[in-house]
């Protein structure tokens, strides 16, 4: 069976804090997890495979309406 990883140990691994790591579990944004009758576990392959899936700075970020260039309109006087 495969060890399963705390919030903590996955806060710290990501360096995270636990309340953010919290956070993306409650909008959904974060890695998959499961349940263990009330507590919160973590697989180490998918925190693996969500890393992986992350966008990287470069060739793989993906642009925000707030980063697309927009042409510059003269000024009229």
């Amino acid at each position: 069976m495969e060890s399963l990883l705390t919030e903590n140990e996955v806060s710290t691994c990501l360096k995270v804090s636990l309340a953010c790591l919290r956070r993306w579990r409650l909008v959904g944004e974060g890695p998959p997890y499961v349940k263990v009758n009330n507590m919160v576990r973590y697989r180490e392959a998918d925190i693996s495979s969500w890393v992986g899936k992350l966008p990287t700075a470069g060739n793989g970020r993906r642009l925000g309406p707030k980063s697309v260039a927009r042409p510059k309109l003269a000024a009229s006087a």
